[in-house]
């Protein structure tokens, strides 16, 4: 009896992880074809684009910018947006280089980031949650005053750090994997489990649908929405952390205009912009899109300000595509 009982667990989870699989497959079917045509020009106009050491270059180069994208599809999804992810990502990393560099131990130091990072979030949080200035606004005011912040601490100048504990983040590996894209995986597992297993993901989904109803449903909106803004701040000082151990010192002007690839990934892979809508798989869909783009360009020595004109046609077509989708949505409601 016991042995048809595990069976029959076994059969249903099974069978859920099909469906679940299926239900991704379908949801993002045109950016995972949008990838696999990437990486198959990619892989025919270049010799060395599937080499291990290039795929591991890839994953240390993306790691901030999924980091952040993960931050933002959360936002998004809530039907808020911030923009001082890129900032906050500059202040925190210039102050773990600075306590580490004043004599901190490298685990307190990075403790006390995240910490600080969750700070920074809270000050958008309450401001997005108690006031009722957009979202826009405040993260674009923060935006400065954190970015600010970061050039009063350092004079304007970079933090070097040598530290080996701190630098292995960046540039360490278990076994054969790079650290960074171990916390990648983190990240992404974590994420998914926190929209798609819990109470709180339900919430987030249910505020980006419809903030009134979600109210009368008896949905904490200020608690979640300021927990968001929170869980953003400390994936961006995160990011800094990362950003900082890879390149061995921590720069003021560092994360400039991160918050648009964040913005680009999570559109990319799916997420609205009138939220509600998103998952973190295809989050990730969209952070390989935009990092095999940029290294594909770098192998094929396209100039740097070319890139910038492509990053920029990548946001124009993420959002395009969010409009054709929303447009569908309410197409197939009006049937209904």
């Amino acid at each position: 009896m016991q042995q048809e009982d595990m069976n029959m667990k076994f059969i249903t989870n099974k069978s859920h992880v099909s469906q679940s699989l299926k239900k991704f497959l379908k949801r993002n079917f045109m950016i995972l074809i949008a990838l696999l045509l990437i990486v198959l020009a990619l892989s025919v106009f270049t010799d060395t684009f599937l080499t291990a050491d290039n795929i591991l270059s890839v994953t240390r180069q993306i790691s901030v910018d999924s980091v952040l994208a993960f931050g933002m599809a959360m936002v998004l999804i809530i039907g808020c947006i911030d923009l001082s992810v890129g900032s906050v990502l500059a202040l925190s990393g210039c102050v773990c280089v600075s306590m580490i560099e004043s004599g901190i131990p490298t685990a307190a130091a990075v403790i006390i980031t995240l910490v600080f990072g969750a700070l920074c979030g809270i000050i958008n949080g309450l401001l997005a949650t108690f006031t009722t200035i957009p979202s826009f606004i405040i993260t674009l005011a923060t935006q400065q005053c954190f970015r600010g912040a970061a050039y009063l601490m350092t004079n304007g100048k970079s933090i070097m750090c040598y530290d080996e504990t701190f630098s292995a983040i960046g540039t360490g590996y278990i076994g054969p994997v790079p650290i960074l894209g171990i916390v990648i995986i983190v990240c992404l597992v974590f994420t998914s489990i926190l929209l798609n297993k819990t109470k709180f993901g339900r919430g987030m989904y249910a505020i980006g649908g419809n903030r009134s109803a979600a109210v009368y449903a008896g949905i904490k909106v200020k608690k979640i929405t300021a927990s968001v803004f929170i869980f953003t701040g400390i994936m961006s000082a995160m990011a800094g952390i990362m950003l900082a151990s890879r390149v061995y010192s921590a720069q003021p002007a560092s994360g400039a205009g991160y918050e648009c690839n964040a913005i680009a990934a999570a559109v990319l892979g799916g997420v609205s912009f009138n939220g509600g809508i998103g998952t973190a798989g295809g989050v990730m869909i969209g952070v390989l899109i935009i990092g095999f783009m940029n290294n594909g360009l770098n192998m094929l020595h396209v100039t740097s300000y070319w890139q910038i004109i492509v990053k920029g046609l990548l946001i124009l077509l993420a959002v395009y595509l969010d409009t054709l989708r929303n447009n569908k949505r309410l197409h197939i409601k009006k049937r209904g």
